[in-house]
C-alpha cells in the first residue's frame, strides 16, 4: 500500500444497520434500540463520523427496523451535529417512513441512502423489480428530497460481480453502465457513490482490474466522491482488496464492528472496521479514529451481541 503521511481517509461503519437488518425478531430483547444508541455513542466517541444507523425496509423482512424501534431511536440518540447519520431508504414507501419519522435536516439530519444493483438478477432478488423502475422511482424520490435539502448518498451493489445461486453462474457487471449510474446519480446531486463487492467475488487482481477500468472511464474526475464497501468471507482478503483501491485513488471505505454484517438476499459480512482502523493507522495514513477505543467496542459488541445472537434464520 502505497502511503502518504498527509492523506486521509475516511471509514463509514455500518454494523448497525447490516447486521441489524439480519436480526430475527426472537432476538430483539437482545438487540434493543437502547444498546444500538449505545454503541452509535461509542463510534462517534471513538472519532466515527459516518454511521449506517436505520433502515427503512420492510419489518417483515428485517423486524429489528420496524418504525417504532426507528423512532425511539432516532429520538434518543437526537440530532448530532458534525456526524453524518445514514438512514437507507429502498422506495417510495421507505421514503414515506423516513419523511414520517422527521429525519431530515428540520430535525435529526439524517443522511438518507439510496441503492441498487448494478447486476438485473440481484437488483430483482434484492428490491423486488427490474433495474430501470428501481432507478425511475428512486429519480423522483431523490429529487423530492433534494427539494427538503436532505443530503443523499449512494450505493451501487454488486458491481464487482454477483454469483447468481439459482444456475450458479457469476455474472459480470456492465462497467460502461455502471459508470453511467454514477453520473446519473452525481448530476442528481448524490454526494458520494460507493461500489459495492456484494459476495466478495473479486480477489487483488479483479479489484484492481474493475476499479482501473470505472476509474480510467472517469478520466480521474470525482475520485474523492467513490467509496468502497466490500463483503467477503475473510477479512485479510476484504482489507487486501480495500488496500489496492486506496492505491488506486480510493479513500472512502466502509466497514463493520467484527467483520458482521450482510445483505439480506445472502451475501458473507463485512471487513472488520478495527482491523482496517489498525491497519491504516500503521501506514500513517489518517483516520481520525481512536483504535484502542474501537477494539474494546469491538470487544463489548461481541460479548453483548454476536456471542447470543445466531444468524441462523433456518
Amino acid at each position: 500500500m502505497t502511503t502518504d503521511k498527509n492523506d486521509s481517509i475516511t471509514i463509514t461503519d455500518v454494523t448497525l444497520r447490516e447486521y441489524g437488518q439480519n436480526i430475527p425478531a426472537h432476538y430483539l430483547h437482545i438487540f434493543t434500540p437502547e444498546i444500538r444508541v449505545e454503541i452509535a455513542q461509542k463510534l462517534i466517541d471513538a472519532g466515527i463520523k459516518n454511521i449506517e444507523i436505520l433502515s427503512c425496509v420492510n419489518p417483515m423482512v428485517s423486524p429489528a427496523m420496524n418504525k417504532e424501534a426507528l423512532k425511539k431511536i432516532s429520538t434518543d440518540l437526537g440530532r448530532v451535529n458534525g456526524i453524518n447519520l445514514i438512514t437507507l431508504v429502498p422506495n417510495n414507501a421507505g421514503y414515506k417512513t423516513f419523511l414520517d419519522l422527521d429525519l431530515g435536516p428540520g430535525s435529526y439530519n439524517h443522511t438518507m441512502g439510496v441503492f441498487f444493483s448494478a447486476i438485473e438478477a440481484h437488483n430483482i432478488a434484492n428490491l423486488g423489480r427490474p433495474l430501470k423502475e428501481t432507478i425511475e422511482e428512486y429519480k423522483k424520490i431523490i429529487r423530492d428530497a433534494s427539494s427538503h435539502n436532505i443530503r443523499i448518498i449512494a450505493y451501487i451493489s454488486a458491481t464487482f460481480g454477483y454469483f447468481e445461486p439459482q444456475n450458479g453462474v457469476l455474472i459480470k457487471a456492465d462497467l460502461v453502465e455502471v459508470n453511467n449510474y454514477i453520473e446519473l446519480l452525481l448530476d442528481l446531486g448524490v454526494d458520494t457513490v460507493t461500489l459495492s463487492d456484494l459476495q466478495g467475488v473479486a480477489n487483488e487482481e479483479k479489484t484492481r482490474e474493475i476499479f482501473e477500468s470505472i476509474l480510467h472511464k472517469r478520466a480521474g474526475s470525482d475520485t474523492d466522491k467513490l467509496g468502497y464497501h466490500p463483503h467477503h468471507i475473510s477479512g485479510e482478503a476484504a482489507l487486501a482488496n480495500s488496500k489496492i483501491a486506496y492505491d488506486l485513488g480510493i479513500r472512502r471505505f466502509d466497514s463493520s464492528l467484527g467483520g458482521t454484517g450482510g445483505c439480506v438476499t445472502g451475501a458473507p459480512g463485512n471487513q472488520p472496521t478495527e482491523m482496517l482502523v489498525d491497519c491504516f493507522n500503521e501506514a500513517r495514513i489518517q483516520t481520525g479514529l481512536d483504535g484502542a477505543k474501537i477494539f474494546s467496542l469491538t470487544e463489548m459488541v461481541k460479548k453483548e451481541l454476536y456471542n447470543k445472537i445466531s444468524l441462523n434464520k433456518d
